[in-house]
């Protein structure tokens, strides 16, 4: 079997390929994330998924590359990283009460071969109602400053959703295992 390289520096998705109990390295990629003008957001992270993977392509030429992108889409716009308190309290103010679909691209690059396999996963997440205090104490606890939609459903970000519905909660995490694991198998790659 190639060795599975992680074409990302995020710690969350270390820890869900980590779940898998395959042996893997990591390494951060560096790409342009800018979207492409009229581009839709499941062709924004089908093609950063992509291009992650491949930026480490001469560095692996004989492993198999996960790349992984994604982004929250709310009434048609895009949402990203906040970055800082008053994106994240605009974005959780904007997402009270609606649903947000989290789109997460993923590749499987074989550099060896050259194949690849690329999807993008959504799930939705229907926000309850937040008045301004509760969205100030989640901030305050969780800083989830990092993360698309300005939540962490690993953590208290789950006490903001009414529901939700997907094929892959890990995809809402930002690495979709169930679809990787199809990848994965298809490359020939034997999980425990």
């Amino acid at each position: 079997m190639p060795s599975l390289v992680l074409a990302s520096s995020s710690p969350y998705r270390r820890e869900l390929l980590s779940r898998l109990r395959l042996p893997f390295t990591w390494s951060a990629p560096s790409i342009d994330e800018t979207p492409f003008p009229r581009e839709s957001a499941d062709a924004l992270v089908r093609r950063l998924a992509a291009e992650k993977a491949g930026a480490l392509a001469q560095e692996y030429p004989h492993h198999l590359l996960v790349g992984s992108d994604q982004v929250a889409v709310l009434n048609g716009r895009i949402l990203g990283k906040p970055h800082d308190l008053p994106r994240a309290r605009a974005q959780l103010q904007s997402a009270s009460g609606n649903s947000v679909t989290f789109l997460t691209g993923l590749a499987l690059l074989n550099t060896a071969s050259g194949t690849a396999q690329i999807d993008c996963i959504p799930f939705t997440v229907h926000f309850r109602h937040l008045d301004a205090a509760r969205i100030e104490r989640y901030l305050a606890a969780e800083q989830p400053f990092d993360c698309a939609g300005s939540f962490k459903s690993e953590g208290l970000g789950v006490s903001l959703f009414r529901a939700t519905e997907g094929e892959d909660a890990t995809s809402l995490i930002g690495l979709p295992l169930i679809r990787l694991v199809d990848m994965l198998l298809a490359e020939g790659v034997q999980i425990p």
